[in-house]
């Protein structure tokens, strides 16, 4: 969301307007985040598929690559043009992890010449983050091979296997980013095979036992649970009354299939290669009665607007003037602080005319009592806000509660359009959540690019607090060209835009009560992306009631689509409340 009269256009836009035409071949590997390297751009050599006709090493399989997990520095590695360091935070395990930064001329290769055995297969893998990054191994004697993720904003496990050649005793493998792209990392590397000899690192020790288990909002049904993250842990192990119930890769995971109003004991260990922690200390839980749930003041069917504390040229409105259309009132923005994590938020008295505090604070108040919740957004185009340590995490959930505490927020609004880590993200909406309670509203509005594979840090971080969460928003503007969940190369500003892209959510996981259309009340509401209401009703008609599609129909329906958000209230009155006037009484009409 932009506090300027027009959104600067996606950081993304200009690349993947000028490459989604090449990537479309490749939509399947796309919906996974990886692909080979024959779907890669014209300046990375295609490779063809590794074989696997090898004979594998009758001994035990070990990691050849030396200094993994970067905790030496650069030792063994050489990174092209001096485009790598190491770096404490982000890491995935241990205290460090590599980081590289592409320049217009250089792509940021790390790489390592790695001891091999002739005639026998490998299985390479990293776990990255950033945009375009790629993993590979070349001098195999064979077939070399590479793999890549166009965005991954958490880590993200990349693997792919090589096979040697009769007198291959050396292979060169690497990581790399892409020419004038952000800075990628880069942990964990893994070349597993035959030893010849030359060993491995010294092996992981098995993890300390987690502490910090928490048991956060409970359902009829589930039960969500956060726990301090463990050095040199590479997942968890949950435990319901002493039996082993479901893993999870980050600090968190919820408890689902179990019967209302009932108590349960959970544990958790900490697992690696070398073994698993002793399990954690036990907390108990207790379902709810049947018929329990979150956000029971938000409506089946709900319009989201936000609300802006400034003057951009767009109506200066009072929260008492936005009309009664909207369920969900997004307060943009909170303010980050000096302290990691924390956010605040202070009325814009002076450039909304003289708005005091008591008055705000009274109409929210107001708004609630007509059966409306009121949010805080936090971040923005211009939001700084980060949250990638368990610290951090802290800090953003009890800074947000002070906040609902001070105003009546009913809960928060998830606007950060520079990345999220979905491990501590997810931990600091649980502890919201547990500080909340069951009345949560918790929203989030994240850009096109970030909801294009399940294994993004959004997409993520919404699966993570699925049991938590109201609504996701997409922002289907100031976004470009994007691929549907068929695989086809959809264009902003079409039926086909809008229900191709929510169908990536509604099958990657979301319940349809938690997709929702986001698009500007204007043209001045954002520097593109702008469509027509009747193209946001055709497109709810077409997911809700399979009518009034463009070329692309779903295979089925989701009645239960939740509705529309829109860029701004402000902006909506500035058209005459044009948008709301026509999308509010068709969402609230879906099925």
């Amino acid at each position: 969301m932009s506090r300027t009269a027009r959104t600067r256009p996606s950081r993304h836009r200009r690349l993947l307007t000028t490459l989604l035409a090449a990537f479309a071949t490749v939509a399947t590997a796309t919906a996974t985040t990886t692909a080979t390297a024959s779907a890669a751009p014209a300046r990375v050599p295609a490779a063809p598929s590794p074989t696997t006709s090898a004979t594998t090493s009758a001994t035990a399989d070990v990691n050849v690559a030396k200094n993994a997990g970067y905790e030496a520095g650069l030792s063994n590695w050489t990174c092209s043009a001096g485009s790598g360091s190491t770096v404490t935070s982000p890491v995935r395990s241990g205290t460090a992890a590599l980081k590289a930064t592409p320049t217009a001329s250089d792509n940021a290769t790390c790489a390592q010449a790695v001891a091999v055995k002739p005639n026998a297969t490998y299985r390479l893998s990293a776990y990255v983050q950033g945009s375009y990054v790629y993993l590979g191994a070349s001098g195999t004697g064979t077939t070399d091979v590479s793999t890549w993720t166009p965005s991954a904003t958490g880590w993200q496990e990349l693997t792919t296997t090589f096979t040697t050649g009769p007198s291959t005793t050396s292979v060169t493998v690497y990581t790399h980013g892409w020419y004038g792209q952000p800075t990628y990392y880069a942990d964990d590397f893994s070349v597993l095979g035959p030893d010849v000899g030359g060993g491995t690192d010294p092996g992981p020790e098995v993890p300390a036992t987690p502490g910090g288990l928490t048991a956060g909002t409970v359902t009829s049904s589930s039960v969500a649970l956060s726990w301090n993250p463990v050095p040199g842990a590479t997942g968890y192990t949950v435990y319901r009354d002493g039996t082993k119930d479901r893993t999870a890769n980050g600090t968190s995971a919820t408890a689902t299939g179990l019967a209302p109003a009932t108590t349960y004991r959970f544990q958790v260990s900490a697992t690696n290669a070398a073994g698993e922690s002793a399990r954690s200390a036990e907390v108990t839980a207790t379902t709810a009665p049947s018929g329990g749930g979150t956000d029971p003041t938000v409506p089946r069917h709900a319009v989201t607007g936000y609300w802006q504390n400034f003057n951009n040229g767009a109506t200066v409105q009072k929260i008492s003037d936005v009309p009664g259309q909207y369920d969900i009132i997004a307060v943009a923005f909170a303010d980050a602080t000096t302290t990691p994590g924390a956010v605040t938020f202070n009325l814009d008295s002076a450039g909304l005319g003289g708005y005091t505090v008591d008055q705000f604070k009274a109409d929210i108040k107001a708004k609630q009592a007509a059966g409306k919740s009121v949010v805080i957004s936090v971040g923005g185009e211009k939001g700084a806000v980060s949250v990638n340590d368990a610290a951090s995490a802290s800090n953003f959930a009890n800074s947000v509660y002070a906040l609902m505490q001070q105003y009546g927020f009913d809960g928060v609004d998830i606007d950060l359009e520079n990345g999220l880590n979905p491990t501590y993200m997810t931990q600091a909406l649980r502890s919201l959540s547990q500080k909340a309670g069951g009345r949560l509203v918790l929203t989030m509005a994240p850009q096109t690019i970030d909801m294009q594979s399940t294994s993004g840090g959004y997409f993520q971080t919404a699966l993570n607090v699925k049991d938590i969460l109201t609504v996701v928003n997409m922002q289907y503007y100031n976004s470009g060209s994007m691929l549907g969940c068929d695989g086809k190369v959809y264009s902003q500003g079409s039926v086909d835009f809008l229900t191709a892209l929510a169908c990536i959510q509604l099958e990657g996981g979301l319940d349809p009560s938690q997709v929702g259309l986001g698009l500007p009340a204007s043209t001045r509401g954002a520097g593109s992306g702008y469509v027509a209401p009747s193209v946001v009703n055709a497109a709810l008609d077409c997911l809700t009631k399979g009518t009034s599609c463009g070329s692309f129909k779903p295979a089925k329906t989701y009645p239960g689509v939740r509705g529309a958000m829109t860029w701004s209230t402000n902006w909506d009155a500035a058209n005459g409340n044009a948008w709301s006037s026509a999308v509010g009484p068709h969402v609230h009409g879906l099925p």
